[in-house]
């Protein structure tokens, strides 16, 4: 991998970069999702076949990333393209990849993703989500029972991949699988959580009570397992830090020309190394998460699926942290002006947090490093 970005993905961030600006804070999400559909941004990482644009997570981290920094992220690309898109891509059979990937990539369709339970939270082995055959004299099919939550956008999606956990056979134990659930199936609610974080995209709590779907709505193998889901908790993590990056790299950029304008004695505020030095610190968090993130995403291209786990939980931890401090130190930056609407940096003080909690804490992704790269023994 190449620490200096190729022409191709220079062109593409500066083409992004302007769509961002041309719709800026404030932006009308229905309005600037189908534009960047419609120029191929969405869909970048989605097979050419299929109507994407043939590229990666490296392509499509850049699309998020820069729209963030303009101050218009879409959060949807985290769970639509990115997770649903490539679990279809990868595993999904032809008729499911030529109903969802075309609509997928030019934004006519989206989808949701449905895993974190009310009792199960980061432990998906405690998933209580079950899908069970329904008999062939009852239609066949799946059943699907249970409960999530915090599942983003569920109200203006048109399906949600729900993780389920069907029966081994052979071995009676219980595995995780991928069903698509269209958001008008019966026995399929939702309610939506009323949530302090203000966002386009709402959040809900959804209750499967005897959702029955027909056999092809098990997206891959119903053995493989654990395979399939980190396919799409990869790419998760690698975009949640894009979003982060690009959450950061706006709050940065306001803070810097706040600094160089701002005077209290005979100089700007940015002359002082109290103001200065700390917005420098924050550059360079940004700066070194972007790396890591970029590496997450050239491994998980590469098909290298372990590297880009560990790789892709460390930009996730990084990006978090980065963009966290990084919003702190622009509201301080701009005083009580930080906290006016006028300026737009005080919704981001709780925005910052998502992506120190979502989709995974950065205590488990700690967890994750201490047992999968030094080798620590576990404490669960």
């Amino acid at each position: 991998m190449s620490i200096v970005e190729t022409q191709e993905h220079q062109d593409l961030r500066a083409a992004v970069a302007a769509l961002g600006r041309r719709h800026g804070r404030g932006f009308d999400r229905d309005t600037l999702w189908s534009e960047a559909g419609k120029l191929g941004y969405l869909g970048v990482n989605l097979p050419e076949e299929y109507g994407g644009g043939g590229g990666g997570l490296a392509e499509l981290s850049i699309v998020l990333e820069e729209l963030g920094a303009a101050g218009c992220p879409l959060l949807l690309m985290v769970v639509s393209p990115a997770i649903c898109g490539t679990v279809i891509a990868r595993f999904g059979t032809e008729e499911q990849k030529r109903e969802w990937l075309p609509g997928l990539a030019d934004g006519s369709r989206t989808m949701a993703f449905g895993i974190t339970e009310p009792d199960a939270g980061s432990n998906s082995h405690r998933i209580t989500t079950t899908a069970r055959k329904a008999d062939d004299s009852d239609g066949g099919g799946w059943i699907l029972n249970g409960r999530k939550v915090f599942v983003s956008g569920v109200d203006i999606t048109d399906a949600t991949l729900i993780v389920g956990r069907t029966e081994d056979a052979r071995t009676g134990s219980l595995k995780p699988c991928l069903f698509i659930v269209p958001r008008d199936a019966q026995g399929f609610h939702r309610s939506q959580i009323d949530m302090e974080l203000q966002a386009v995209e709402k959040q809900f709590e959804l209750v499967l009570d005897d959702v029955r779907l027909p056999a092809d709505a098990l997206v891959g193998d119903e053995d493989a397992g654990l395979l399939q889901l980190f396919a799409g908790l990869n790419p998760e993590r690698v975009m949640t830090a894009a979003f982060a990056l690009g959450m950061g790299r706006h709050a940065l950029d306001k803070a810097v020309d706040y600094a160089k304008t701002r005077q209290v004695w005979k100089q700007p505020i940015g002359a002082h190394q109290a103001i200065a030095h700390p917005l420098a610190q924050a550059y360079i968090e940004i700066e070194l998460a972007r790396l890591m993130m970029r590496k997450a995403a050239h491994l998980y291209d590469a098909g290298d699926d372990a590297g880009a786990g560990e790789a892709a939980n460390m930009a996730k931890y990084a990006a978090g942290e980065a963009c966290v401090r990084a919003v702190d130190q622009a509201v301080h930056t701009l005083g009580g002006n930080g906290l006016t609407r006028e300026y737009g940096l005080a919704s981001l003080i709780t925005a910052s947090r998502v992506a120190r909690i979502a989709p995974v804490s950065r205590e488990m992704i700690l967890n994750y490093v201490s047992h999968q790269s030094l080798g620590l023994p576990k404490s669960y």
